[in-house]
């Protein structure tokens, strides 16, 4: 088999603070195959964005990854210096953040931005490049491109925004999208046209995509894969049909069970107990343990492997006992 597009293995995100040494993201690990579009689900300070931000580099100080490895494309980039990610970040790498605003310059014409960005990667003239900025709005779904490129962000919607932060995200060709959170600030019409535009997108240039988000509803639509996060550790990793119908791990099938469903009777939605801990209270053991109905012994004594559990992996006691790891 082909090594996948991007290998995350045993990442930690530290933030250092007068009182303590805290760890948002503990010991991640998943895969992403080129072409593929992996969900990344989980409560708000989970650690999906954080996740993310490390892969391209755009880690807020004073956080830090304090250990693992992200290999691309077999390169390990994590201990890449300044310069040298920054020539991958926009090439080969590329974000979607949650709000348009955020990248793109109010000052400036949408073309102005999206021809620079594509001189900053390509070797291109002013026309080639304004060329090209014009097909990628068009693949993008702006309407009368020619005209609209000449526009300023204010003059477009938002969910017109986002196709443009999309444009600007595609404009070197990159092999991995890390899309955070993309359709959170868009009414729920536009969502399902910005999804369609992602799969698409996949489909047709064989671009991998990382989806963050914390909307099962966007997940279920788009991603082939997910992974489940809780408290900055992977709760379990499978197909997305699979988690959806099948879900394995406690905090999943909670997840699930809160997802409204057109052939319920039930007239309340299912509840998960308690909240997500504090990143100074995460407790020992499995942190899901608190909240969890089905926790027993070694819950609440140390952290239990991610293991197979048929076409998924989940990190519970539930099957890692099984699996000879008590």
């Amino acid at each position: 088999m082909s090594q996948p597009l991007l290998q995350i293995r045993d990442l930690v995100i530290e933030f250092p603070t007068r009182r303590a040494l805290l760890r948002a993201v503990d010991q991640i690990s998943f895969d992403i195959e080129a072409g593929e579009v992996l969900g990344v689900v989980g409560e708000s300070g989970a650690g999906k964005s954080l996740t993310g931000a490390a892969i391209i580099g755009l880690l807020e100080p004073p956080g830090r990854i304090a250990g693992g490895e992200i290999i691309f494309a077999g390169q390990r980039i994590d201990n890449l210096d300044h310069d040298q990610m920054r020539k991958l970040r926009g090439k080969r790498i590329a974000m979607i953040f949650q709000d348009p605003l955020t990248s793109l310059n109010p000052l400036y014409r949408v073309g102005e931005q999206l021809v620079e960005t594509i001189q900053t990667h390509l070797p291109l003239n002013n026309t080639e490049a304004r060329e090209r900025a014009i097909a990628l709005l068009d693949e993008v779904g702006i309407p009368a491109p020619v005209t609209r490129i000449d526009g300023y962000p204010h003059q477009f919607s938002g969910g017109m925004r986002q196709r443009v932060v999309i444009a600007l995200a595609l404009a070197a060709e990159p092999d991995l999208i890390i899309a955070d959170e993309p359709t959170t600030a868009l009414d729920v019409s536009v969502q399902a046209q910005i999804i369609s535009l992602l799969k698409n997108l996949c489909k047709n240039r064989g671009t991998a995509v990382m989806l963050i988000t914390h909307d099962m509803g966007v997940i279920a639509e788009t991603a082939d894969r997910v992974a489940v996060l809780y408290a900055g550790q992977v709760a379990e990793i499978g197909k997305t049909q699979d988690l959806i119908k099948s879900p394995k791990h406690p905090y999943t099938s909670g997840l699930m069970s809160s997802i409204p469903s057109m052939e319920s009777d039930e007239d309340r939605l299912i509840q998960i107990p308690g909240s997500m801990p504090r990143l100074n209270a995460i407790p020992q053991g499995c942190s899901f343990h608190p909240r969890c109905s089905k926790a027993f012994g070694p819950c609440t004594e140390k952290r239990a492997p991610l293991v197979d559990v048929g076409e998924s992996r989940a990190a519970c006691w539930l099957y890692a006992a099984e699996n000879g790891n008590g």
